[in-house]
């Protein structure tokens, strides 16, 4: 599989698609990325799970038993698990929330999907965010996975990111850019 942005070219999107694989054939690929989902968020949640990953003074075996308990208590399927004792003994949990980004936009090209990131200056609404992605998908010609930020630094409106395309129509950047055409 060739995905754009050379994601199978790193180190984070070698294991990926080796776990993406891995769930093909399981035909577990949902369960999968439903449990990678929950470590995300878990991840975001939680400073000492964010410690676990990168703290280099934790032994490999330290890092697997907390992992383990992790997964247990997140209640994710018997290949994440194995699949994150592996990261623990190869000492590789830092990288996990690369495979995670990775891991999903393999498992996305898949599906025919692109991810798009909006960040605006202030949160959309949900209807706000279905307009967009129905604009989106129309404009790509495929399913858009919308995943949204909030960067109040933009002032308004909107920056789009589908994989290498950027989408500038924040406020922020057309006042830098006349700000830019005024000093001539």
């Amino acid at each position: 599989m060739d995905i754009s942005g050379g994601i199978k070219a790193s180190l984070a999107g070698r294991y990926a698609s080796a776990l993406f694989d891995l769930a093909s054939e399981a035909g577990s690929v949902s369960a999968v990325e439903s449990d990678l989902e929950k470590l995300h968020a878990a991840l975001g949640e939680s400073d000492e799970l964010q410690n676990l990953i990168t703290n280099p003074q934790i032994s490999r075996t330290q890092a697997g038993d907390a992992i383990a308990a992790v997964g247990k208590k997140l209640k994710t399927s018997e290949l994440t698990n194995n699949f994150l004792g592996v990261l623990a003994g190869n000492r590789r949990l830092g990288d996990l929330p690369d495979m995670i980004r990775a891991f999903g936009t393999i498992a996305a090209a898949q599906r025919g999907e692109v991810t798009a990131t909006v960040t605006s200056a202030h949160e959309l609404s949900k209807a706000q965010l279905s307009t967009l992605k129905d604009k989106l998908t129309a404009r790509e010609g495929r399913t858009v996975k919308l995943s949204a930020d909030v960067d109040p630094e933009l002032l308004g409106g909107l920056v789009v990111t589908i994989g290498s395309k950027r989408i500038d129509g924040s406020i922020r950047t057309r006042l830098n850019s006349l700000a830019q055409a005024m000093k001539g």
